[in-house]
């Protein structure tokens, strides 16, 4: 797909990764839907990004939420074409320690919202994009997920997280397969430590110690080479059903 003809819906896409995505998709000309709660940069990007954005305060768990999103990028832009699921939240707690055993209510939220939170985006999206008109590559649209390396390795006290992003990855391949036929192409992206805005509350010498447990290039990853990575992948028709380490080859330790 050619990246003018994107016609985005972004999850997450006011601030970190999901930003950076919002951003190098306007600036190859696609337009883009920004699904997110926080409402804080609404107004920022869309002066700066003038009309080429839309925001929507959108629950990712919500199916009345996510429908109605997608219907007002489609009244916006004419189509849905690219899914980029970026939302998702982080939680550190051990099964077992001195402040008790894991909550329950914790894990259940972040299976809540970074698994089954990608996954109705998905089949919303996907019943749309099946209407969608094929263009010159037999393609419907391209749906890119996110999931983390804590899917392979999951350190001490990240047992709800790795589960959630190994979720993300199991479902990759199955879907991939199930919408193959309507020509909906599915991928999803296990990024490493990259500097996003769950990073600024640590001190730099914290960040930088973080970023030297990466091989090459021996620091944090930058939003914008996440970004770069969903271009390649919106542009190269045989990415399917894949996921894709972006990570420096750095392989986490327990703890």
């Amino acid at each position: 797909m050619n990246m003018k003809e994107c016609r985005a819906f972004v999850t997450g896409g006011a601030s970190g990764l999901g930003e950076a995505t919002v951003r190098a998709i306007v600036a190859q000309g696609g337009k883009v839907l920004i699904a997110d709660l926080s409402e804080e940069k609404r107004h920022l990007l869309r002066e700066e990004l003038t009309d080429s954005v839309l925001f929507v305060k959108t629950d990712v768990t919500s199916e009345e939420d996510v429908h109605s999103a997608l219907e007002q990028g489609i009244s916006a832009f004419g189509s849905i074409n690219t899914v980029v699921n970026c939302a998702g939240i982080g939680v550190a707690e051990k099964l077992l320690s001195r402040k008790g055993t894991h909550k329950l209510d914790s894990f259940t939220r972040t299976i809540s919202i970074n698994l089954i939170g990608t996954f109705n985006v998905i089949r919303l999206a996907a019943e749309q994009m099946k209407n969608n008109h094929i263009n010159e590559q037999e393609e419907r649209g391209i749906i890119i997920n996110t999931a983390s390396v804590a899917a392979f390795e999951g350190q001490v006290g990240q047992a709800a997280y790795s589960a959630s992003k190994a979720g993300i990855v199991g479902m990759t391949l199955p879907i991939a397969r199930e919408l193959a036929s309507y020509g909906i192409r599915v991928m999803t992206i296990a990024p490493g430590l990259f500097h996003t805005p769950m990073f600024d509350t640590l001190p730099p010498e914290a960040r930088d110690s973080l970023g030297k447990m990466v091989p090459f290039p021996s620091r944090l990853g930058l939003p914008n080479e996440y970004a770069k990575l969903v271009e390649s992948i919106i542009e190269n028709p045989m990415l399917n059903g894949e996921t894709i380490r972006l990570d420096g080859a750095i392989r986490m330790q327990p703890k």
